[in-house]
Formats: structure tokens, C-alpha cells, sequence
């Protein structure tokens, strides 16, 4: 990496297939480099690993990762990508003692959905929507989206995606009963991480993956603390409603009166598309693979969600 102007500083994580480190540049600026071994791996985790690049070059959002650089070194994939120095969301939801404000989940949540929106704007689904994929930065005041080594790109030429990845915990009934999906896919998981800011819990748990399946199909959740907006309440609700036709799109969720009063986002965004958004899958990294494997055939018919 040094060859390249990036002098590493320390490991901050890592991966079966690979590392990040906390390197600085020669602009003396704090960067996070992934490395990854692209050696004797499977075509379809190195198409993952270069889809994180395609999908990163394309975004231009203060509240999404910044893509820096990449290059090949010694067998290595290196991708260098903006620095959050607060750590994720789903590290600061297990420190958190008592619940948060609704006034700091609207702060925090709102710059999610804005970080989204400029994501299905440009047709992209990002699929792995979850806190540790939600970095923190300036004091933990700043959403930070990222990972997108699993996004798919979406074509007009394709109603919706047909594969499966993600997160078991934040996958959508459609996926869980291999059915086609879309967006609404990541505003169930959007729908996912705000409950959990409201209670320090996710909606759907279990002991195992076939009844982690079966409960979220199930759509059955414990009912949201009441010390909350009835609002705020209904917008989680609204996110985790079985039929996707029925959830809201970013765009609606960001037009809700919820927000009155909060900063908008400096920096460039993009307009929100006015087509419907359609996917065409890619493969995704063996990580997720393994999970999808575990998955059992679809359950019997749901019951009706929770309202």
C-alpha cells in the first residue's frame, strides 16, 4: 500500500477473505483501506468484491461512504474509502444503557432514508441494509452508509431481482419465501434498524434460522414502547407490513411531516427517480452465501401482520 501513498496505521477489522486498515494518505487524511484476497476466490465473490467499486463510484451523497481509490497489489483487491470515526450503528444501539430520544433517532434516522433515496435514485438496490453497515462519524452525529459489495444494480429490462443475500435478521418476508423482490425489500429492512433504534431489539428472533424464517413471515412483532410519537410508531409499522405493494417508498417516508425542523444534507444529491425501480441480481459474497444455504423451503402461508 505504501507503493501506492497509503501508509497503514492499524487493522480496524477483519474478514474471511481479507482486512481493513486504518491507513493515512499522502494528503495526510484517514482513510479505511479493504483489502482483499482475490487469490483462488470463487468468480463470484471477486464479482462482488468489484461490484462494491462500480456501485461506490457512482455515489455522491454526504451521508454514504466515499469512494477514494482502488488498485491490485500482490494478489489483493485494495479499495480505499472514507474514514467514520465513531464506529456503526449497531455498536452504538449494544452500548446504549436506555433507549434513545425520539429527537436522536429522527436526527440519525432521517440521514439513513437520504442516503437511500440517493441509492434507489440511481436504480440500485443495496440489500444489506443493518447498523453494522451504518458508520458513525463526527461524535456519532453523521450516518455514514456503506458496504455495497452486495448491491445490485438495476436494469430496466428485468422486473426484480431473484437471488438471494443479506442479513438473516433483516431479510423481507418476499425474500425468506423466495418470491421476486424490490425496494420495498430495503425499507423492510429499513423498517428492521428503526425498530431496533426504538427498542435495543430486533423485530424477528429466533434460536435458528427456520424459525427466524417462519416468525418473520409471520410478521409478528413485540408492540412498539408507547412512550413513543404515535408518528414515529406508525412509520415502523408501516415499513414492516407483509405485502411490499403496501410499504413506503424512501421517497414517501421522506416526504412525512416528521422531519420538519431537521437540517438537510450538505453536498450534492440527485433527484429521485420517477420510474419504478426493477433489479437484476448479481452473485453475492460467500459470507451471505452461507446463509442462504441455511435457508429452509417457504413456510405456509403467513398470517396477518401485526398492525
Amino acid at each position: 500500500m505504501e507503493a501506492h501513498g497509503y501508509h497503514p496505521q492499524r487493522v480496524i477489522g477483519r474478514g474471511a477473505f481479507g482486512q481493513a486498515v486504518l491507513v493515512r494518505g499522502k494528503d495526510r487524511q484517514q482513510y479505511v483501506c479493504k483489502k482483499i484476497d482475490l487469490t483462488g476466490l470463487p468468480d463470484s465473490e471477486r464479482q462482488g468484491a468489484l461490484n462494491e467499486i462500480r456501485v461506490l463510484r457512482q455515489m455522491c451523497h454526504p451521508n454514504i461512504v466515499r469512494y477514494h481509490d482502488s488498485f491490485q497489489e500482490d494478489g489483493l483487491l485494495v479499495i480505499v474509502l472514507e474514514y467514520a470515526d465513531s464506529g456503526d450503528l449497531d455498536a452504538l444501539l449494544h452500548k446504549q444503557k436506555v433507549k434513545l430520544t425520539e429527537s436522536r433517532i429522527l436526527s440519525l434516522f432521517v440521514q439513513i432514508c437520504r442516503a437511500l433515496q440517493h441509492v434507489h435514485a440511481k436504480k440500485i438496490l443495496h440489500r444489506d441494509l443493518k447498523g453494522q453497515n451504518i458508520f458513525l462519524t463526527n461524535n456519532a452525529q453523521t450516518v455514514k452508509l456503506g458496504d455495497f459489495g452486495i448491491s445490485t444494480v438495476l436494469r430496466a429490462t428485468a422486473a426484480m431481482a431473484m437471488t438471494q443475500c443479506g442479513t438473516p435478521y433483516y431479510f423481507s418476508p418476499e425474500l425468506c419465501q423466495n418470491r421476486p423482490y424490490n425496494s420495498k425489500s430495503d425499507i423492510w429492512s429499513l423498517g428492521c434498524i428503526l425498530y431496533e433504534m426504538m427498542t435495543l431489539r430486533r423485530p424477528f428472533e429466533a434460536s435458528n434460522v427456520p424459525m427466524l424464517v417462519q416468525n418473520i413471515c409471520r410478521g409478528q412483532y413485540k408492540p412498539l414502547p408507547l412512550t413513543f410519537s404515535p408518528k414515529l410508531r406508525g412509520l415502523a409499522e408501516a415499513m414492516l407490513i407483509l405485502d411490499p405493494k403496501k410499504r413506503p417508498s424512501v421517497h414517501q417516508i421522506l416526504r412525512l411531516p416528521l422531519w420538519d425542523g431537521l437540517a438537510e444534507p450538505e453536498g450534492p444529491t440527485v433527484p429521485v427517480a420517477s420510474e419504478p425501480i426493477r433489479a437484476a441480481g448479481l452473485p453475492s459474497k460467500a459470507a451471505h452465501a452461507r446463509a442462504d444455504r441455511a435457508l429452509p423451503p417457504p413456510p405456509p402461508p403467513p398470517a396477518p401482520a401485526v398492525q
